[in-house]
């Protein structure tokens, strides 16, 4: 981990957290100190997450599978629309609708549909139908647009989901957790971590943490794409025997690797400058 990345997180604010008076409990271990009310964020924990995360995406994406960013809040959704578009993975920046995994086969449906209107829009632009049913056939067009046009391109449940805020976004992680897809968010002191496989301890409120985040995972991706790639058949083992995903092992293994590899280091002198 280089330490111009770790500058950036600390220039983003990652580690400022919430008022301790809405702590979760559970976040203790990645609570550095408390200054003026406001829990600080430990951020060689920061740097843990992230670096263990990077490395199950990189993994998962050069097993073959692909990778759902969930961020439905407004400070998400300028950068998930950008940073996962360009690395051509799905993402959800509207309402998160229920079922979306766990009822794959209507959300499919929903999406030929809107093939069907766009077809209608660019053959005649609706000029065959009485003005109110123009009116109701391009309302469903936009809300169908607005709440899929991200996980459109998706013909597969992903092999992981990355969220931010996993207060908002309980019943996306009540899905992945249902089907055994692995789960990592960027989690602020509200939260609870039990909720997701591998936690990132920081801040979720703001744009530029959340920025720095989404940019290193979509840069794993981007490396596991080239991996795929270049050697398909040799691609990292995530899933294990049975193909699919274990909910928990994904914790366990990458931070049994994180303690065994002799590569990057999480153990920078950051700390001090969280005030």
């Amino acid at each position: 981990m280089s330490n111009s990345l770790v500058q950036d997180l600390i220039e983003s604010g990652i580690h400022f957290g919430q008022r301790a008076s809405n702590w979760n409990p559970k976040m203790q271990q990645y609570i550095y100190a408390k200054r003026q009310g406001i829990h600080i964020i430990d951020i060689k924990e920061t740097v843990k997450g992230l670096l263990l995360a990077k490395r199950l995406l990189a993994r998962t994406v050069a097993d073959g599978k692909d990778i759902c960013f969930v961020g439905t809040k407004r400070q998400a959704k300028d950068v998930l629309e950008q940073r996962v578009a360009d690395v051509k993975m799905h993402y959800v920046t509207e309402r998160w609708l229920g079922g979306t995994l766990t009822n794959f086969r209507t959300i499919r449906s929903r999406l030929k549909r809107l093939e069907e209107l766009e077809a209608i829009e660019q053959t005649d632009n609706f000029a065959s139908y009485s003005k109110k049913m123009e009116s109701q056939l391009r309302r469903e067009l936009r809300k169908i647009r607005r709440n899929l046009e991200g996980v459109r391109r998706m013909d597969k449940l992903p092999g992981a989901m990355v969220i931010v805020d996993v207060r908002l976004e309980t019943t996306a992680l009540r899905e992945a957790r249902k089907l055994g897809i692995p789960t990592i968010a960027l989690i602020d002191t509200d939260g609870d971590p039990d909720q997701v496989d591998l936690p990132i301890p920081g801040n979720d409120d703001s744009m530029r943490s959340i920025d720095v985040i989404v940019r290193e995972l979509c840069l794993a991706i981007a490396e596991g794409k080239q991996q795929r790639q270049g050697a398909s058949g040799e691609a990292g083992d995530v899933a294990g025997e049975g193909g699919e995903p274990k909910r928990r092992s994904a914790r366990a293994q990458f931070r049994a690797d994180d303690s065994t590899d002799g590569g990057e280091s999480t153990s920078e002198p950051v700390t001090s400058n969280a005030e």
